[in-house]
């Protein structure tokens, strides 16, 4: 559990593409340049499309830029419409559950426009610890989320309240996302690591952490060899075939 634990804290130095990556023993041009890529690790581990969640962005605390990123176990709220008599009712407002640097993910029902999440659930969210929110539906509210400094996530933005549209059902329950471009659904459970950054999201099963991390630091090494011989002249593609296994 401890070298698991390890594991899990240098992965959280990772981004989802492309990432700075600090080491103390490597240089500050290292730190800048270091490329490590969490989903390609992934997708060798037989994670498919590298846990990558297709269509969420982000828009707090910048609009897709910036070293900002999430990272956490999430904590997941299923939202059914507000019609739904059938569908259980949690014992507390998900608000007011939300554990301590986990990632808020909450899944929408599809076809709607209206927002499932605003400026409130952010505050009670930060005030709560939160590593972040990710929305598989829309949110409003957007000045209030950056005001908070709050990593946020979400396939779009709305001007509509979810009251009369969504109400939350099941808390900490597997989540199906869609990824919708290749008609797949990928389940989301409590405690998958969560990361986004500028380059999108991404879902890592916790039992594939310590593998990835091994992955990403081999990937380090060659992207750092491969940067030295195209910045010495040398051709990408012969340098790719000879360092790139």
């Amino acid at each position: 559990m401890a070298a698991k634990a390890k594991a899990v804290q240098a992965l959280s130095k990772f981004a989802s593409c492309d990432v700075s990556y600090c080491v103390a023993s490597k240089s500050p041009k290292l730190y800048l340049l270091g490329l490590l890529k969490i989903g390609d690790a992934l997708v060798k581990l037989g994670i498919k499309h590298g846990g990558y969640l297709s269509g969420l962005s982000m828009y707090s605390p910048k609009r897709m830029s910036g070293p900002s990123k999430i990272f956490g176990p999430a904590y997941t709220v299923r939202m059914v419409p507000t019609a739904d008599e059938t569908s259980p009712n949690p014992p507390r407002h998900f608000a007011d559950a939300i554990p301590k640097d986990s990632v808020v993910f909450v899944s929408q029902p599809k076809g709607l426009i209206s927002a499932c999440w605003g400026g409130l659930m952010s505050t009670r969210a930060k005030k709560l610890g939160a590593a972040g929110v990710v929305i598989d539906g829309h949110f409003r509210d957007i000045e209030e989320h950056r005001a908070l400094n709050l990593g946020l996530f979400a396939r779009g933005i709305s001007i509509l309240g979810s009251n009369t549209f969504t109400r939350s059902s099941e808390l900490n329950v597997p989540v199906e996302y869609d990824n919708a471009e290749v008609n797949e659904e990928v389940t989301i459970n409590p405690g998958d690591y969560i990361l986004g950054d500028c380059d999108g999201v991404i879902a890592i099963p916790p039992d594939t952490v310590e593998e990835c991390l091994r992955l990403c630091q081999e990937r380090y090494e060659v992207d750092e060899k491969t940067r030295e011989c195209l910045e010495n002249g040398d051709e990408m593609g012969p340098t790719i075939k000879k360092l790139r296994k």
